[in-house]
Protein backbone atom coordinates (compact mmCIF):
# COMPACT_ATOMS: atom_id res chain seq x y z
CA UNK A 1 0.00 0.00 0.00
CA UNK A 2 1.39 3.49 -1.10
CA UNK A 3 2.30 5.17 2.19
CA UNK A 4 -0.21 8.66 2.84
CA UNK A 5 1.20 11.96 2.59
CA UNK A 6 0.96 13.30 5.96
CA UNK A 7 2.57 16.85 6.51
CA UNK A 8 1.94 20.11 4.56
CA UNK A 9 5.75 19.76 3.46
CA UNK A 10 5.64 16.53 2.03
CA UNK A 11 2.62 17.10 0.57
CA UNK A 12 4.29 20.50 -1.41
CA UNK A 13 7.21 18.51 -2.22
CA UNK A 14 4.87 15.84 -3.84
CA UNK A 15 2.95 18.38 -5.77
CA UNK A 16 6.42 20.28 -6.75
CA UNK A 17 7.24 17.19 -8.23
CA UNK A 18 3.77 15.84 -10.08
CA UNK A 19 3.90 19.38 -11.56
CA UNK A 20 7.50 19.25 -12.97
CA UNK A 21 6.98 15.94 -14.69
CA UNK A 22 3.07 16.42 -15.67
CA UNK A 23 2.67 20.52 -16.31
CA UNK A 24 3.70 21.41 -19.28
CA UNK A 25 1.69 17.99 -21.08
CA UNK A 26 -1.02 19.86 -18.92
CA UNK A 27 -0.60 23.34 -20.31
CA UNK A 28 -0.22 21.81 -23.80
CA UNK A 29 -3.86 19.68 -23.21
CA UNK A 30 -5.25 23.47 -22.07
CA UNK A 31 -3.71 25.40 -24.72
CA UNK A 32 -4.82 22.65 -27.36
CA UNK A 33 -8.26 22.71 -26.15
CA UNK A 34 -8.14 26.45 -25.98
CA UNK A 35 -7.33 26.53 -29.59
CA UNK A 36 -10.10 24.03 -30.61
CA UNK A 37 -12.63 25.86 -28.74
CA UNK A 38 -11.26 29.15 -30.61
CA UNK A 39 -11.65 27.36 -33.85
CA UNK A 40 -14.65 25.96 -33.76
CA UNK A 41 -16.56 29.34 -32.67
CA UNK A 42 -14.51 30.93 -35.53
CA UNK A 43 -15.86 28.30 -37.69
CA UNK A 44 -19.34 28.74 -36.74
CA UNK A 45 -18.66 32.61 -36.93
CA UNK A 46 -17.36 32.08 -40.53
CA UNK A 47 -20.83 29.59 -41.49
CA UNK A 48 -23.05 32.28 -40.19
CA UNK A 49 -20.94 35.28 -41.99
CA UNK A 50 -20.87 32.82 -45.49
CA UNK A 51 -24.94 32.08 -45.33
CA UNK A 52 -25.38 35.78 -44.54
CA UNK A 53 -23.81 36.80 -47.53
CA UNK A 54 -25.39 33.73 -49.67
CA UNK A 55 -28.32 34.97 -48.22
CA UNK A 56 -27.88 38.75 -49.65
CA UNK A 57 -27.01 37.59 -52.97
CA UNK A 58 -30.04 35.03 -53.69
CA UNK A 59 -32.11 38.26 -52.74
CA UNK A 60 -30.39 40.36 -54.82
CA UNK A 61 -30.78 37.84 -57.64
CA UNK A 62 -34.32 37.02 -57.12
CA UNK A 63 -35.02 40.52 -57.29
CA UNK A 64 -33.29 40.70 -60.28
CA UNK A 65 -35.51 37.14 -61.81
CA UNK A 66 -38.55 38.53 -60.41
CA UNK A 67 -38.78 41.56 -64.10
CA UNK A 68 -41.26 40.33 -66.47
CA UNK A 69 -39.45 40.61 -68.91
CA UNK A 70 -34.98 40.69 -68.85
CA UNK A 71 -32.86 42.49 -71.36
CA UNK A 72 -29.82 40.59 -72.62
CA UNK A 73 -27.90 43.37 -69.82
CA UNK A 74 -29.99 41.84 -66.86
CA UNK A 75 -30.03 38.14 -68.26
CA UNK A 76 -26.05 38.40 -68.18
CA UNK A 77 -26.16 40.23 -64.68
CA UNK A 78 -27.95 37.41 -63.09
CA UNK A 79 -25.89 34.68 -64.65
CA UNK A 80 -22.97 36.27 -63.50
CA UNK A 81 -24.40 36.30 -59.64
CA UNK A 82 -25.08 32.80 -60.22
CA UNK A 83 -21.66 31.73 -60.87
CA UNK A 84 -20.38 33.78 -58.12
CA UNK A 85 -23.09 31.86 -55.50
CA UNK A 86 -22.20 28.66 -56.85
CA UNK A 87 -18.24 29.13 -56.87
CA UNK A 88 -18.36 30.93 -53.53
CA UNK A 89 -21.23 29.03 -51.86
CA UNK A 90 -21.29 25.77 -53.81
CA UNK A 91 -23.37 23.25 -51.86
CA UNK A 92 -25.40 25.25 -50.52
CA UNK A 93 -29.38 25.88 -50.45
CA UNK A 94 -28.78 29.12 -52.15
CA UNK A 95 -26.58 27.81 -54.56
CA UNK A 96 -28.82 24.98 -55.76
CA UNK A 97 -31.89 27.27 -55.99
CA UNK A 98 -29.65 29.94 -58.07
CA UNK A 99 -28.90 27.03 -60.47
CA UNK A 100 -32.89 26.28 -60.99
CA UNK A 101 -32.69 30.12 -61.70
CA UNK A 102 -29.96 29.10 -64.43
CA UNK A 103 -32.69 26.87 -66.06
CA UNK A 104 -34.96 29.66 -66.32
CA UNK A 105 -32.73 32.53 -67.75
CA UNK A 106 -31.98 29.64 -70.69
CA UNK A 107 -35.79 29.31 -71.00
CA UNK A 108 -35.94 33.00 -71.30
CA UNK A 109 -33.45 33.04 -74.06
CA UNK A 110 -35.01 30.42 -75.81
CA UNK A 111 -31.98 27.57 -74.99
CA UNK A 112 -34.36 25.06 -74.52
CA UNK A 113 -31.26 22.50 -75.14
CA UNK A 114 -28.96 24.60 -72.82
CA UNK A 115 -32.45 24.63 -69.77
CA UNK A 116 -32.27 21.01 -70.51
CA UNK A 117 -28.88 20.21 -69.66
CA UNK A 118 -29.12 22.38 -66.82
CA UNK A 119 -31.86 20.13 -65.45
CA UNK A 120 -30.48 17.20 -65.50
CA UNK A 121 -27.30 17.78 -64.24
CA UNK A 122 -29.28 19.34 -61.34
CA UNK A 123 -31.44 16.29 -60.83
CA UNK A 124 -28.39 13.97 -60.71
CA UNK A 125 -26.43 16.52 -58.61
CA UNK A 126 -28.99 17.83 -56.00
CA UNK A 127 -29.42 16.04 -52.52
CA UNK A 128 -32.63 18.25 -51.95
CA UNK A 129 -35.99 16.34 -52.57
CA UNK A 130 -38.19 18.69 -52.96
CA UNK A 131 -35.83 20.82 -55.42
CA UNK A 132 -35.19 17.71 -57.23
CA UNK A 133 -38.62 17.02 -58.03
CA UNK A 134 -39.35 20.65 -58.66
CA UNK A 135 -36.41 20.42 -61.50
CA UNK A 136 -38.11 17.19 -62.61
CA UNK A 137 -41.30 18.91 -63.13
CA UNK A 138 -39.50 22.06 -65.15
CA UNK A 139 -37.55 19.12 -67.09
CA UNK A 140 -40.39 17.91 -68.33
CA UNK A 141 -41.97 21.10 -69.53
CA UNK A 142 -39.07 21.28 -71.33
CA UNK A 143 -39.11 18.38 -72.69
CA UNK A 144 -42.78 18.88 -74.55
CA UNK A 145 -41.59 22.16 -75.40
CA UNK A 146 -38.66 20.37 -77.57
CA UNK A 147 -41.12 17.92 -78.62
CA UNK A 148 -40.28 15.06 -76.42
CA UNK A 149 -43.12 13.92 -74.61
CA UNK A 150 -42.69 10.77 -74.16
CA UNK A 151 -39.17 11.62 -72.26
CA UNK A 152 -41.51 13.87 -70.17
CA UNK A 153 -43.63 10.84 -69.16
CA UNK A 154 -40.08 9.14 -68.34
CA UNK A 155 -39.02 12.25 -66.29
CA UNK A 156 -42.17 12.33 -64.10
CA UNK A 157 -41.76 9.05 -63.47
CA UNK A 158 -38.96 9.47 -60.83
CA UNK A 159 -39.26 11.08 -57.18
CA UNK A 160 -41.66 13.24 -57.20
CA UNK A 161 -42.70 14.56 -53.70
CA UNK A 162 -46.19 14.61 -52.50
CA UNK A 163 -46.48 18.17 -52.42
CA UNK A 164 -45.91 18.56 -56.17
CA UNK A 165 -47.83 15.37 -57.18
CA UNK A 166 -50.92 17.62 -58.49
CA UNK A 167 -48.32 19.60 -60.83
CA UNK A 168 -47.09 16.75 -61.57
CA UNK A 169 -50.30 15.01 -62.67
CA UNK A 170 -50.89 18.53 -65.00
CA UNK A 171 -48.18 18.20 -66.57
CA UNK A 172 -48.76 14.57 -67.12
CA UNK A 173 -51.92 15.30 -69.08
CA UNK A 174 -49.90 18.34 -71.00
CA UNK A 175 -47.24 15.00 -72.36
CA UNK A 176 -50.46 12.57 -73.18
CA UNK A 177 -52.25 15.81 -74.70
CA UNK A 178 -49.05 16.71 -77.07
CA UNK A 179 -49.27 13.00 -77.83
CA UNK A 180 -52.84 12.77 -78.49
CA UNK A 181 -53.47 10.80 -76.12
CA UNK A 182 -57.00 12.60 -75.25
CA UNK A 183 -58.08 9.84 -72.31
CA UNK A 184 -54.85 9.50 -70.39
CA UNK A 185 -54.56 13.44 -70.72
CA UNK A 186 -58.13 13.86 -69.54
CA UNK A 187 -57.41 11.53 -66.55
CA UNK A 188 -53.92 12.84 -65.95
CA UNK A 189 -55.77 16.36 -65.53
CA UNK A 190 -58.65 15.10 -63.00
CA UNK A 191 -55.91 13.14 -61.33
CA UNK A 192 -54.27 17.30 -60.75
CA UNK A 193 -57.84 18.47 -59.49
CA UNK A 194 -57.82 16.00 -57.21
CA UNK A 195 -54.59 15.92 -55.65
CA UNK A 196 -54.91 19.94 -55.94
CA UNK A 197 -58.13 19.37 -53.65
CA UNK A 198 -56.71 17.10 -51.28
CA UNK A 199 -53.83 18.98 -50.68
CA UNK A 200 -55.56 22.34 -50.49
CA UNK A 201 -53.41 23.60 -53.57
CA UNK A 202 -54.32 26.34 -55.93
CA UNK A 203 -54.30 24.62 -59.64
CA UNK A 204 -55.29 27.73 -62.26
CA UNK A 205 -55.71 26.62 -65.60
CA UNK A 206 -56.37 22.48 -65.65
CA UNK A 207 -60.44 22.80 -65.82
CA UNK A 208 -59.43 24.73 -68.83
CA UNK A 209 -57.61 22.14 -70.31
CA UNK A 210 -60.17 19.39 -69.77
CA UNK A 211 -62.65 22.00 -71.57
CA UNK A 212 -60.45 22.13 -74.39
CA UNK A 213 -60.37 18.43 -74.85
CA UNK A 214 -63.92 18.74 -75.21
CA UNK A 215 -65.16 17.08 -72.24
CA UNK A 216 -66.98 18.72 -69.19
CA UNK A 217 -64.91 17.90 -66.08
CA UNK A 218 -67.01 15.22 -64.01
CA UNK A 219 -66.22 16.74 -60.81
Amino acid sequence: MAELITSEDEQLETLKRWWKEYGKAIIAGIVLAGAGVFAWNAWQDYQASQAEAASQRYQQLTMLMQQPQMSAEQREQATTMIDGLESEHGGTLYAELAELMRARLAVDADDLEGARETLSSFIEGSEHAYLSGLARLNLARVQIALDNAEGALTTLEGDIPSALEAQAAEISGDAHAALDQPDEARQAYQDALARAEEQDQPLSGVRLKLDNLGVEDAS
